[in-house]
């Protein structure tokens, strides 16, 4: 009986399993898309009340929640096949094991004992499969999940350290690029062009150009956060893709044009680029970027709690708080892109003369979209389309570069600018 029980079994679970596997990957998909969605809409809840479209959002959703019921629904009818082909195969044994024990007693084969024996051991076996059946049934959902853990544990990074690395210790602060170009993968045209350029400390290099010049583009190869098509990118005299990533680092100042903070304190997000700073290196950071006074009007000052994704303080606040993460760190070269966008022209002047003090003998590169912040660099760096349009000061600039001269005059006074030239 157990033979021909345990092969219909097997062969029932196999089936089921077939079908339910592939569905319970669509079922995932459908649940990222969900998911996706209401991320969407709780993230820019401003924005859709704004343009005022709640309702459409609503429908969104209700289209990709209908459409995952449809396919749970469709997992479920398939998995619920399987509890009653067990149950009916098990009743179904044990009436074959008590028809065909009767005979043999009758023909005193066989006696009473070892028939309910016999049906207790059959018993205990096919309530094993049937507990089987129910891993099963938790079984083609885990093994999608399991896939697309899978996947992110596979990915391998694309930067690496080289096999050999170098010390960089002969010098500090220098920063030189050498007929640099860059493509982000799968683009048509590099995003940047034959890059030549240096900085030394004690500098301030100043990077402008128009939206998707590749300012930032040219700051993020820096800290080799991506590796360039052709060129050499040198920091303190060798390779960026020569260095240890982590040496290479830690002499960087890296402030990033969307400021991001984490939940914790302020002292713990300013911490965050010297995890041993004292109380007094952190207080110089946060009054040197200018955060002292709305920090000092907070109700646990540095204590303060800083909410996921920095939400209860403002963008300008936020930038001030990043800033002071780096300068926490006192690193050899400090880079800032657009960190200065959402401060006021008054908190913006104090902050750069507080950084000049500051960064004395640092390298300083800082992109920016305001041509008051970028006036007093000793040099800055026009780029436009992904190649260098001029290099200079600002009044030598003025004088040779077309490019530059636009932006100065779609954003200064004739006044202001025969002021500057003076």
């Amino acid at each position: 009986i157990l033979v021909v029980v345990i092969p219909i079994l097997v062969a029932a679970i196999v089936i089921i399993m077939r079908n339910a596997i592939p569905l319970f990957r669509v079922m995932q998909v459908k649940l990222d898309k969900l998911n996706l969605i209401l991320d969407e809409g709780l993230s820019g809840v401003r924005v859709i009340r704004a343009f005022d479209r709640m309702r459409y959002e609503e429908r969104r959703f209700d289209e990709a929640n209908l459409d995952l019921t449809n396919v749970a629904i469709r997992v479920n009818r398939i998995i619920a096949w399987l509890m009653p082909i067990m149950m009916l195969v098990l009743n179904v044994s044990s009436v074959a094991i008590l028809w065909f024990g009767a005979i043999r007693i009758n023909n005193d084969q066989m006696q009473v004992g070892a028939l309910i024996a016999f049906l207790q051991y059959a018993m205990q076996i096919l309530f094993g499969l049937l507990m089987v059946s129910m891993l099963f049934i938790m079984l083609p959902r885990a093994a999608a999940s399991a896939d697309r853990i899978n996947e992110v544990l596979a990915m391998e990074p694309e930067i690496e350290d080289a096999e050999q690395v170098k010390q960089a210790d002969e010098m500090k602060g220098y920063v030189e690029f050498q007929d640099v170009t860059f493509s982000y993968p799968g683009a048509e045209e590099p995003a940047l062009n034959n890059i030549s350029f240096s900085a030394r400390p004690g500098e301030v290099t100043a990077i402008i150009g128009g939206t998707g010049a590749g300012k930032s583009t040219l700051v993020s190869l820096i800290p080799r956060f991506y590796d360039i098509d052709s060129g050499h990118i040198l920091v303190d005299g060798v390779d960026v893709r020569e260095m240890a990533q982590k040496d290479l680092r830690a002499k960087i100042g890296f402030v990033p044009q969307k400021a991001v903070l984490f939940s914790g304190t302020i002292a713990e997000n300013i911490r965050y680029g010297k995890e041993d700073a004292s109380d007094e290196e952190v207080q110089h950071a946060a009054e040197v970027a200018q955060a002292t006074e709305f920090i000092s009007e907070m109700k646990d000052g540095y204590d303060s709690v800083i909410a996921q994704g920095g939400t209860n303080v403002s963008g300008g606040q936020k930038q001030r708080l990043s800033i002071a993460r780096a300068l926490v760190r006192k690193p050899e070269i400090y880079v800032f892109d657009d960190t200065f966008s959402a401060l006021d022209f008054k908190t913006d002047a104090m902050l750069r003369g507080a950084l000049k003090k500051e960064t004395l003998d640092a390298t300083v590169l800082i992109v920016a979209q305001r041509v008051s912040t970028v006036m007093d660099a000793d040099q800055i760096i026009v780029l436009d389309e992904g190649r260098i349009a001029g290099i200079g000061t600002h009044r030598a600039l003025m004088r040779s570069s077309e490019v530059y001269r636009e932006i100065v005059t779609s954003q200064l006074s004739m006044e202001e600018i025969a002021e500057e030239i003076a």
